[in-house]
């Protein structure tokens, strides 16, 4: 016996709508389902569904998430495609991790001048800041 979509959610943060809104898109294979016709998780469904989290918070657009899905289900001839998929997803990633380090650095340098106000009395800018 899987688990419920109650379950899921729960487990994975994501809502019930959103989990039927991925399965009914195709971002996540149809789940199958027990007797009374309600969603059983199992392991695979499970994995496509952290999967589907995991690239979303990557940024990656529900088109692409149906778009990694079908070609996921055309098999090993689409392997090329899946890695650009990813790889173009990461490089993103990268950049946007880069700007946010520069927005930290300037963020780091205004407290620790402005913690030198605080015990001194006096602001001082050692280069241009705003």
């Amino acid at each position: 016996m899987g688990l419920s979509i109650k379950q899921v959610s729960e487990r994975y943060g994501i809502s019930a709508d959103t989990i039927r809104y991925y399965e009914k898109v195709g971002v996540i294979p149809p789940i199958n389902r027990n007797a009374s016709g309600v969603r059983d998780f199992n392991q695979q469904d499970i994995s496509w569904v952290e999967h589907a989290k995991c690239m979303r918070s990557a940024g990656l657009a529900v088109d692409g998430l149906i778009r990694y899905l079908e070609l996921y289900q055309q098999g090993s001839s689409t392997f090329q495609e899946r890695l650009e998929l990813l790889t173009e997803q990461r490089n993103e990633l990268v950049a946007q991790y880069k700007q946010l380090d520069e927005t930290i650095a300037r963020l780091n340098y205004k407290i620790s001048c402005y913690e030198e106000a605080v015990r001194t009395g006096e602001l001082v800018w050692e280069r241009k800041a705003d």
